[in-house]
């Protein structure tokens, strides 16, 4: 048989289990991003607290603690591999409790996605013109009100790009967990591969699935997007003259006659 008949054969004989690695893949990577998007967006909260002079001895050295082991935490799971952390956390602390092989899999997808994502966040938070931030504390805001109300609904529209390259590449990295036996989508084209010793045709057809995943995942970010940038038209209600007044606006020939100007 030549190189296309195998693909055909492959697909044939063991599409249940390229579908169930597809599932197992597309489960870990949106797990792992939402649970990393959470475990980031605590963690920028957290660093960006403000520590005033007048604040006591407690919190400020509090703080420099909680901050030393939040940079530990981030420079440790962003400088050495996910295929190694696997292997570590996995054998040396999960297995000996037994644990699932699939929930140690999301637990260390998830951690490390959440380093990558605190400084995703946190740089989405600086974005935010700081005048905002000074504006709420002077109504009398507090930190998290401020976060909640003010700077977090812009810093993720901000940062929603970045969210959406890490669950691509989650989907992507999700691959390397095979190493503790997860049947995702590359194991799936291993096992499939090895019956014949056709290991080119399985791998293959592993990469044209994961190019349509993360392809489909892509475009719909891109939906996302657009959807929360809203209408390309709004009303403005009340002027400084006139409270009744309405001021209606063309986004797109507003933003065309400012960059004109």
């Amino acid at each position: 048989m030549d190189f296309f008949q195998w693909i055909l054969r492959l697909l044939r004989e063991y599409w249940p289990q390229f579908l169930k690695g597809t599932g197992y893949t597309m489960a870990m990577a949106l797990v792992g991003t939402f649970v990393g998007f959470a475990i980031g967006l605590l963690i920028a909260i957290v660093k960006t607290v403000p520590v005033k002079p007048s604040d006591s001895i407690f919190k400020k050295g509090l703080m420099k603690v909680v901050n030393f082991l939040l940079n530990v935490y981030i420079e440790l799971i962003r400088g050495t591999p996910m295929m190694v952390q696997a292997l570590i956390i996995h054998y040396s602390v999960f297995q000996r409790i037994n644990m699932p092989s699939m929930l140690s899999a999301l637990i260390i997808i998830s951690v490390n996605t959440g380093a990558y994502m605190a400084e995703i966040v946190r740089g989405g938070i600086i974005s935010v013109s700081a005048g905002q931030t000074e504006g709420a504390v002077a109504i009398g805001m507090t930190h998290m009100q401020t976060m909640t109300n003010v700077i977090l609904p812009q810093a993720v529209r901000n940062i929603m790009p970045s969210i959406g390259n890490e669950f691509v590449v989650n989907i992507k990295d999700s691959s390397v967990l095979s190493v503790i036996s997860i049947t995702e989508l590359m194991f799936s084209a291993k096992q499939a591969g090895g019956t014949y010793f056709q290991f080119v045709p399985a791998y293959v057809i592993c990469a044209a699935i994961y190019f349509v995943l993360t392809f489909s995942v892509t475009r719909i970010l891109r939906l996302c997007e657009k959807w929360m940038d809203g209408s390309d038209s709004y009303v403005i209600c009340g002027s400084q003259s006139d409270s009744q007044a309405e001021i209606h606006i063309k986004k797109e020939k507003h933003i065309n006659d400012a960059i004109d100007n």
